[in-house]
C-alpha cells in the first residue's frame, strides 16, 4: 500500500511541467519515479556502486528522485555568472527515507568557480561514465558538503600558443562527527575535509594527441586536543596548515591523507577517441618510495563519434583493471617506513576512508559491513577486504532507439594484509595476524540498463544487477523507472 501511495504521488508530480522562472532559459529538471524488486537484506553491487548515495533500499520498495539544476549560460557570454542543483531522493520500503542527494550554488568569474555545499563528484583522472571507480573519490558515497575555488576546465596558457592547459581546486569540508581511536580509547571527533588538485593537459586543442597527468589530494583531520589529549600543542589553525601541507607531528602526519597521480592520452583518429589512463595510488608512503608500483588502476576507453542511424550504434567500450594487491606489504617488497599501505583503513579514523559509512573510493575495495559473513576481519580494519584484482567491462549503445548500459566486473579477493600470512607491517615489524588467514575468493558483479524515449519529455527504463561469488551475498534486483524530464530552451 505504501509503494502504491508512493508511485500515485510521484506520477502527479510527472504530470506537472516545470515553470521555475528564476532564469527560464537555464533551467532543467527532472521527476523520476521508481519501482525496484530486490533481495531482501543486500542491495545488488551496480545498484550501491557509482550512484553517489542515490541507493534503493533493500528488498522492495518505491522511490521518487526529484532534481533541478540551474546553469551557466552556454555559449558564455558573461564574465560573471551563477546556478546552482538541488536533487532529493525519497524511498519507502519497509522505512521511509529522504536523502540530500546534491544541494549546491555556484558562482562563476572568468575561469574561476566558487561552489558551496554537496555535489556528485568523482576525483581523478577516469573514464567518469562507464569506469569501476576513481582511488580516491568514485562517487559511490554522498558528496561531503564543502566550500571549493577551483578552475574546473582546462585554461589553455595563451603565451604558450594554447599547448599547455591547467585546471585543478582547493576545498574545505565538514564530514560531522566521526568515530575514532586513539590508543584504547574510542570518541568521536568532529572531522573536518580537505582537497586539492591540480591537472596539466598538453597539447593544442586541434592536435589529435593530448597528455594528461596530475595529482588529487585529500585529508580528514579534526578537533586533535579531544582525540590525543591536552598534550596536542597545536592551534586550529596551524592544524589545517599540517593537514594541508601533510606536515609531520610527533613522527606522523596529521590526519588521514590519501590519493592519487595520474597520467593517460587521447588519440583522435576522426570517427572514434581511444583514452588511456593509469592512477598511482598513495595512502601512506609507499608510492614514495616506489614500493607500490604493481598497484593501480588502469583504463582503455573507446568513444564512438559516429552515428549513421543504424540498428545497432555503439557509443563507448571500456576495459579497467584494477590492482590493490601489493600496497608495498610483501616481505621482498621496497622498504618504506610505514609498511603495507593498507588502503582506506587508519589507525585513527575507525571507519577509514568513508562518508555516512559508505567507501569514498574504489568501491572494489569493500567494508565488512558489505562483505558476507564468516570471512576474517582484523578487527581495526573497517574495510576488510582492500587487497584486489580485478576485471571491469562496461558498454554504451543503442540497439533501434532503445539506449542500453552494461558493466561487468570480475574479481579476485585476498583480505588485508592482517588476515594474510605475513600480517599487518610498519617497516620491517610484521604484527603476526590474529584474526584468521583470508583465502582467495571471487565475485561476479553485472548491471544492464535499457531506456527508451516516449515523447514530450518522457522516458521508460529498467535496470537489472546481479551478484555471484563468495565476497558478498548473492543477490538480485530489478528496477522500473519513468522519468519526466524538462528545460528551457535558448
Amino acid at each position: 500500500m505504501k509503494v502504491y501511495f508512493l508511485f500515485l504521488v510521484g506520477w502527479g508530480l510527472l504530470c506537472v511541467e516545470g515553470k521555475a522562472q528564476i532564469r527560464p532559459n537555464l533551467v532543467d529538471g527532472s521527476v523520476e519515479v521508481q519501482g525496484i524488486l530486490a533481495t531482501a537484506h543486500n542491495t545488488p553491487f551496480w545498484f550501491r556502486a557509482g550512484q553517489f548515495g542515490s541507493i534503493p533500499l533493500p528488498g522492495s520498495s518505491g522511490a521518487v528522485i526529484g532534481a533541478v539544476h540551474i546553469n551557466y549560460d552556454s555559449p558564455r557570454t558573461r564574465l560573471i555568472d551563477w546556478g546552482g542543483a538541488l536533487e532529493v531522493r525519497g524511498d519507502l520500503g519497509t522505512t521511509a527515507r529522504a536523502t540530500l542527494i546534491e544541494g549546491y550554488m555556484k558562482l562563476r568569474v572568468g575561469v574561476f568557480e566558487l561552489k558551496a555545499g554537496r555535489t556528485k563528484e568523482i576525483m581523478g583522472l577516469v573514464d567518469t561514465t562507464l569506469s569501476s571507480g576513481a582511488f580516491a573519490i568514485s562517487g559511490s558515497a554522498l558528496g561531503i558538503p564543502k566550500l571549493q575555488v577551483s578552475i574546473p576546465e582546462y585554461f589553455q596558457l595563451p603565451w604558450l600558443k594554447d599547448l599547455l592547459a591547467f585546471k585543478g581546486n582547493f576545498a574545505y569540508g565538514w564530514v560531522g562527527e566521526t568515530p575514532v581511536q586513539y590508543g584504547h580509547l574510542a570518541r568521536g571527533a568532529n572531522t573536518y575535509f580537505h582537497q586539492s588538485s591540480l591537472y596539466v593537459r598538453l597539447g593544442r586543442p586541434q592536435w589529435a594527441l593530448k597528455l594528461y597527468g596530475g595529482i588529487n589530494h585529500q585529508v580528514f583531520w579534526g578537533d586533535e586536543r579531544r582525540v590525543f589529549g591536552p598534550g596536542f600543542k597545536l592551534s586550529g589553525w596551524e592544524s589545517f596548515l599540517y593537514a594541508v601541507v601533510g606536515k609531520t607531528y610527533n613522527y606522523s602526519k596529521l590526519g588521514n591523507h590519501l590519493g592519487s597521480i595520474d597520467m593517460g592520452l587521447d588519440y583522435d583518429f576522426g570517427d572514434v577517441r581511444l583514452s588511456v589512463y593509469r592512477q598511482n595510488f598513495y595512502d601512506e608512503g609507499a608510492l614514495y618510495h616506489l614500493a607500490n608500483l604493481r598497484d593501480g588502476l588502469h583504463g582503455i576507453s573507446i568513444t564512438n563519434k559516429e552515428d549513421n542511424g543504424e540498428l545497432f550504434h555503439w557509443s563507448k567500450l571500456l576495459f579497467e583493471f584494477f590492482c590493490s594487491k601489493n600496497q608495498g606489504g610483501y616481505p621482498d617488497s621496497r622498504y618504506t617506513p610505514s609498511g603495507d599501505e593498507n588502503y582506506y583503513n587508519n589507525y585513527e579514523y575507525a571507519q577509514g576512508w568513508s562518508y555516512k559509512g559508505i567507501g569514498l573510493g574504489n568501491p572494489f575495495i569493500s567494508t565488512r559491513t558489505s562483505t558476507r559473513a564468516g570471512l576474517p576481519n582484523d578487527s581495526t580494519d573497517y574495510f576488510n577486504n582492500n587487497r584486489v584484482v580485478a576485471f571491469h567491462l562496461g558498454a554504451q549503445g543503442a540497439v533501434d532507439n532503445w539506449y542500453f548500459t552494461v558493466k561487468l566486473s570480475y574479481s579476485r579477493n585476498y583480505g588485508t594484509f592482517g588476515t594474510s600470512i605475513y600480517g599487518h607491517s610498519t617497516g620491517r615489524l610484521y604484527v603476526p595476524p590474529h584474526f584468521g588467514i583470508w583465502q582467495e575468493v571471487s565475485q561476479f558483479s553485472s548491471f544492464l540498463e535499457v531506456s527508451r524515449s516516449l515523447g514530450n519529455g518522457y522516458s521508460l527504463g529498467c535496470l537489472a544487477a546481479l551478484d555471484n561469488g563468495k565476497l558478498l551475498n548473492n543477490s538480485g534486483g530489478v528496477i522500473l523507472k519513468l522519468t519526466k524530464t524538462f528545460y528551457r530552451a535558448h
